[in-house]
């Protein structure tokens, strides 16, 4: 039997939620019996992936700048056509209305997919709501990562294609071993250092208040991004030099998390966090904003973590005494931790996706 042609289009596979989720899903489909192909727009592959891989940007690497983003649309039809891609699922930020005009024209004679990883729907919808349905309303269907976004798109556009896939985790049987970490005096941040996205103004000014340093606890930050020099200002203006170590990126970071007492996510908004996923799955424990949206479809209150109003730094030092204080608290939320999340194994949101594309209208 022929296998169905898939391609998942993403921005890259590099650093980031929805690269890695573009990364898993390749695994997804393929063990789903699908034909994978991954097209990245550009050059960064950092997630181990499965199938063929289509790097536009090297394609398209001999062009001028503005000659460059012709040819990459050039290369994706051609890459489309000539291998009979019957499927694409559009992974990546969709925020230049003419852009996704021409490139919904591209794929034409497919059947579409569009993902939505983030709440802030700027990185996915244009500006107009009449064209915001004209690109959305007659494709397959449109995934949200999370209800909150999906009960979003229904209340703002008022679409009918919609359904809620959540992200999934996959962590590798070596990892999740019966070896024993101890646990250190270490809170946990891992992502992307982007003060926009993440708020690390409240992550720093809830953990001083908080004095946990006081009794030997550090905050390790763990990733990379453009604000790593405000970061580390900020970490200097609340004279936390001491108390405060920064680490560079790992697609991998397992180690780390399981060793961390918790870990921790102050995001403005977000989309369905993996490491907060990822972090439960590893039987570490969460504090968490309730941001929109992700956290508190994923965190349940003093059973696997904590979630705590958003923007306030009392409230967020409170809850990470709570955790360094309360030991039958903490110890009740770490025994929950792994099994709270088994619902998001990989083979059962492979299924889902299955579903979905073995159920075409």
């Amino acid at each position: 039997m022929n296998k169905k042609k898939v391609a998942i289009v993403s921005n890259s596979l590099g650093k980031g939620g929805a690269e890695r989720f573009a990364a898993l899903l390749t695994f997804m489909l393929e063990d789903s019996d699908f034909e994978v192909h991954s097209i990245i727009v550009n050059d960064a592959v950092n997630y181990s992936y499965t199938g063929a891989l289509f790097n536009l940007e090297k394609e398209s690497a001999s062009s001028y700048s503005f000659c460059r983003k012709i040819k990459k649309g050039i290369e994706l039809r051609r890459y489309l056509v000539q291998n009979n891609i019957e499927i694409v699922i559009d992974s990546r930020t969709r925020n230049v209305l003419l852009r996704e005009l021409i490139t919904k024209f591209l794929y034409r004679n497919t059947i579409i997919f569009y993902i939505v990883h983030s709440y802030n729907f700027e990185n996915y919808f244009p500006a107009s709501k009449i064209w915001a349905r004209t690109i959305y309303k007659n494709v397959e269907a449109l995934v949200c990562v999370s209800k909150a976004i999906e009960e979003k798109v229904n209340q703002l556009f008022k679409l009918q294609n919609t359904i809620t896939i959540y992200n999934p985790f996959f962590i590798p049987e070596t990892e999740v071993k019966n070896d024993v970490f101890e646990t250190q005096k270490v809170i946990l941040f891992f992502g992307r250092f982007d003060e926009k996205v993440k708020n690390f103004s409240l992550l720093l000014e809830a953990f001083s208040q908080s004095e946990v340093f006081l009794k030997g606890y550090k905050l390790h930050l763990m990733g990379e991004g453009s604000d790593l020099s405000f970061i580390k200002q900020k970490i200097k203006s609340l004279n936390l030099e001491n108390y405060i170590e920064i680490f560079p990126f790992k697609s991998n970071p397992y180690k780390e998390v399981r060793e961390a007492k918790f870990t921790i996510l102050t995001s403005n908004y977000e989309g369905f966090p993996l490491s907060i996923v990822e972090s439960l799955a590893l039987g570490t424990p969460v504090i968490a904003v309730d941001c929109n949206s992700g956290p508190k479809e994923i965190i349940q209150n003093e059973y696997n973590g904590l979630l705590v109003e958003n923007h306030n730094s009392k409230a967020l030092a409170k809850a990470i005494n709570r955790f360094v204080d309360d030991h039958d608290l903490y110890d009740f939320c770490k025994k929950n931790a792994a099994q709270s999340v088994q619902h998001l194994t990989l083979n059962t949101i492979a299924q889902q996706w299955k579903n979905l594309l073995n159920n075409l209208k």
